[in-house]
């Protein structure tokens, strides 16, 4: 089974409440070869949102909120359903204080990148989950 980042499978969930729904993914989705989840919604985080970047180990909010303790609940509520479903593979969202994979947003909300991996993304890694992304 593949694990999809709800807002590339078409879930308005993104910080602003839209997505960056991808064809092909929700298609996998719906033909019930992959399941999508939002990592920032199961850590109980609203929809819509403040933007949030990665500050080394913290994350903060647009506003300066420190939303890093979301962040992990969230990525452990993720990494319990990827064992329930037995994830073999994920497709996580560029760039993405959670879902980032390589390069991620460098905290001071400008648009830069810089390398670095979101917060589920680390825990996959830890726990040898092979990573896709998309934009």
């Amino acid at each position: 089974m593949i694990l999809i980042s709800a807002c590339l499978a078409g879930e308005k969930c993104r910080y602003d409440g839209r997505d960056k729904a991808k064809t092909d993914l929700v298609e996998l989705v719906e033909m019930g070869q992959a399941i999508a989840l939002c990592p920032e919604e199961l850590g109980c985080m609203p929809t819509p949102r403040e933007p949030a970047e990665r500050h080394g180990e913290q994350v903060l909010n647009s506003k300066g909120r420190d939303v890093t303790q979301s962040f992990i609940d969230g990525a452990k509520v993720a990494w319990d359903l990827v064992k329930e479903e037995r994830i073999e593979k994920a497709i996580l969202k560029t760039n993405s204080p959670m879902c980032g994979c390589g390069t991620i947003y460098d905290g001071s909300f400008s648009g830069s990148k810089i390398k670095g991996d979101g917060v589920f993304t680390e825990l996959l890694k830890e726990k040898n989950i092979p990573i896709e992304t998309r934009d």
